[in-house]
């Protein structure tokens, strides 16, 4: 008789599969990983004393934590949920493979080697039979081999989702919402990270069609009820809406679009797939909140494995969960792209004053009265250094001291574009339909229009979310703007049928990598912990030797929330995990940004591709150790990147010497599938380039009008259309950019023809 290792299973062996299409066991393998990733400990191993507690049940959690196992019941399930629902095709293939084989005597023979050997009869054990204690050195040895990439990716993957599911979702169950674990590793949702005015009201409520309230016999009427011109085609199951703009999307491209072209007298109908949040319904909880306001919920990869990737998908895009950095954008791009790129556009008067208006409508203020722990951290070890650091214009006010703007503001002041264009938007009859998807453009031959485009877009044929809403909607429109992101317009753009070579290509992220430090309690002079105050309120610019460029690097600090802070931190074995889990509000992150010269590929939604060039990684490496001088010159304890292998240094006494060959080693490589010893992980935030701007349809998608090469009224109005990464947080320069185009677009509608606004 097999023996059950863990009580998820029990009651359930003659199930040869559950509703997330994982076998028993496969899920016996999987429950057996995750309790390595995060296994129960003796109390004896755990390094904190009882009197270093502020209270019994300080303690008493902490207890609790040390002895929890992350294969307890519902997390492998979870886990498996996870994958089959947001994970590429090949990801979870892999995983299953993996998981089947070690559920076997002869894979995990293969796999393990003499550590899966017994003493009884049949002498080698399947995984979820070996002792924990061999498991954990066999995950090891997985992590460390030169050749074993598949299983070591399949185990990064089930890390990640994991430590995600377990510190986010898993144990959210008292009465107050609370997860246990929080408590234990120092963390909590402040009560003071609420809406300040307790109204009620939802800014867009008048202007907005909220799909998942409504069915085939409500929709008709309420689009009738905004204004709009609706018919039904009862017998291809379609609803034909007609209007003078359509915008997709509704972030800072759209978002502003929007309101331009309300502003202008038309009748704008948004699409948006995301659901809309106002200010009071934003939870601060970071498992939900990455579900239901992210991009595949927070856990989109490129298709290698190599980059996470954060999108806002929710009314207001990016705008809406970013960390409200206002840069504008810097001169020298600026001069790049008008002269190198030859669109005297964006030097032009006209960007100038749009940047202004820009700034101006989303309330950016210079300046911040209070500094959270992190920030506190960059600016004392700049100081100490005598390296210059710069305040971080924000679209809030100076005191606003909210650390989960990322999960969507609950203090309301914070100003996306879903609490300021859309609004303007709305004031003048524009539409928003949120949970609904574009399919399609609709496109037809362009016989008697402008000559250069062989085709014509008519609008978007899309679908709602809702499984109660069966119709199409056949949204038919003067002009169509497509405003989904860089990852999301070039799909939208390929799958309808649109040729240009450089739809898709182009594609800049801004790759990041992380470095920690770790500052305890007894470093009184830098107050607070790691998830309080504003998120991005300091910066430091790692200085270039290039004139064209005004930095080799930029250094900021990030939100991380627990599941954040732990699905991206290294593993090296349980004891070390939970121990740098006791760390995490002392813990405090730099991000190194650089603006990438490598660019990657987006052709069909989710599937992106990308790889860091060695310009790249060295600005990275330059940056990296920029970091870490500036941990070690604040006071940090201990200091460390996110290199697989858990690169740290403890500070405590060492010399310049031990400090420069730490920093030596130092050095960007290759993701999870790179034959080498050792990976990082790199992160994007920001996303551009990938329908950009040019001077002819072989430079470009679009052409300085943000219309595409080939089809007549078909226009782009997000960040894909920047010619090249901006290097700076991109929110100011997508806004202004977008600002320009929509005022064109508003010529195109007055004139007629776009070849006279030219």
């Amino acid at each position: 008789m097999r023996k059950e290792c863990h009580p998820l299973l029990r009651g359930r062996k003659g199930d040869t599969k559950y509703k997330h299409g994982f076998s028993v066991s496969e899920m016996e393998s999987l429950a057996s990983i995750c309790e390595v990733v995060l296994p129960p400990l003796p109390m004896d191993a755990l390094k904190i004393r009882k009197a270093d507690q502020a209270d019994n049940d300080s303690w008493d959690s902490v207890k609790s934590f040390w002895n929890i196992s992350a294969s307890r019941y519902p997390i492998p399930h979870e886990v498996a949920k996870i994958l089959t629902k947001r994970g590429l095709i090949e990801a979870v293939l892999l995983v299953r493979v993996v998981l089947w084989l070690l559920a076997t005597r002869l894979g995990t023979f293969l796999f393990c080697g003499f550590l899966c050997l017994g003493e009884k009869w049949p002498f080698i054990n399947n995984f979820s039979n070996i002792s924990l204690e061999k498991r954990e050195k066999v995950m090891q040895k997985w992590l460390n081999h030169r050749f074993l990439s598949p299983i070591r990716l399949a185990f990064v993957y089930i890390k990640v989702l994991c430590l995600y599911v377990f510190f986010s979702w898993f144990l959210q169950v008292d009465e107050n919402g609370d997860n246990p674990a929080w408590k234990a590793i120092g963390y909590e949702v402040s009560d003071d990270e609420k809406l300040s005015n307790a109204s009620n009201t939802r800014p867009l409520e008048k202007g907005i069609i909220e799909t998942m309230n409504e069915s085939d016999s409500t929709l008709e009427q309420s689009l009738a009820k905004k204004g709009l011109n609706v018919t039904l085609d009862s017998k291809s199951n379609i609803l034909k809406v007609k209007c003078d703009a359509l915008v997709v999307g509704s972030g800072c491209g759209g978002g502003v679009a929007a309101a331009v072209l309300a502003s202008a007298g038309h009748k704008v109908v948004v699409l948006e797939k995301g659901n809309y949040f106002a200010p009071q319904d934003y939870s601060s909880l970071e498992g939900p909140s990455l579900d239901q306001q992210y991009e595949t919920g927070g856990i989109l990869a490129s298709v290698d494995s190599r980059i996470l990737i954060l999108a806002g998908s929710t009314v207001g895009g990016g705008s809406a969960i970013n960390w409200s950095a206002c840069i504008r954008t810097p001169h020298k791009v600026l001069k790049e792209w008008s002269e190198n790129q030859k669109l005297p556009f964006f030097s032009s008067q006209e960007y100038l004053s749009a940047m202004d208006t820009v700034c101006e409508r989303i309330g950016v203020t210079e300046n911040c009265t209070q500094e959270g722990f992190q920030n506190q951290v960059l600016r004392k070890g700049c100081q100490n250094l005598g390296l210059k650091v710069d305040c971080v214009p924000r679209n809030s006010s100076g005191n606003h001291y909210c650390g989960s703007c990322g999960y969507g503001c609950p203090k309301g002041e914070k100003q996306g574009t879903q609490a300021t264009w859309l609004v303007d938007a709305v004031d003048q009859g524009a539409v928003i339909i949120t949970g609904c998807k574009a399919e399609r453009l609709l496109l037809e031959s362009n016989k008697n229009g402008n000559g250069s485009k062989k085709k014509k877009c008519l609008g978007v044929l899309a679908k709602a979310l809702n499984s109660k809403v069966t119709m199409k909607l056949q949204i038919e429109a003067k002009l169509t703007i497509s405003s989904g992101g860089a990852l999301l317009t070039p799909p939208l753009l390929i799958s309808s049928g649109l040729k240009n070579k450089n739809i898709g290509r182009n594609l800049h992220l801004h790759p990041v990598l992380m470095t920690w430090g770790y500052f305890p309690e007894s470093n009184s002079e830098l107050k607070g912990k790691v998830y309080e105050g504003g998120i991005i309120t300091s910066v430091h610019k790692v200085p270039s030797n290039d004139s064209k460029s005004d930095s080799r690097a930029i250094i900021e600090t990030p939100l991380l929330g627990p599941a954040s802070f732990a699905s991206l931190c290294p593993w090296e074995s349980g004891l070390d995990f939970k121990q740098r889990m006791l760390n995490y509000p002392r813990t405090a992150h730099f991000i190194t940004i650089i603006r990438d010269k490598a660019s990657g590929q987006v052709t069909s939604e989710g599937r992106i591709s990308y790889k860091i060039n060695e310009t790249d990684r060295e600005n990275l490496r330059a940056g990296l150790q920029q970091a870490l001088r500036i941990l070690i010159a604040a006071g940090a304890a201990e200091v460390g990147t996110h290199r697989s292998d858990g690169q740290r240094l403890r500070c405590n006494g060492i010399g310049e010497n031990e400090v420069q060959e730490f920093l030596d080693s130092v050095c960007p490589v290759d993701g999870a599938l790179s034959p080498g010893e050792h990976w990082n992980l790199y992160c994007s935030a920001h996303q551009m380039g990938s329908c950009r701007m040019g001077v002819s349809e072989k430079e470009g998608a679009v052409d300085e009008n943000g219309e595409t090469w080939e089809a007549q009224g078909l226009f782009v109005c997000d960040a894909s259309v920047l010619p090249t990464a901006v290097g700076v947080n991109p929110m100011i320069t997508v806004q202004s950019t977008a600002y320009c185009i929509s005022n064109r677009i508003v010529d195109y509608l007055r004139k007629g023809q776009i070849s006279e606004v030219r």
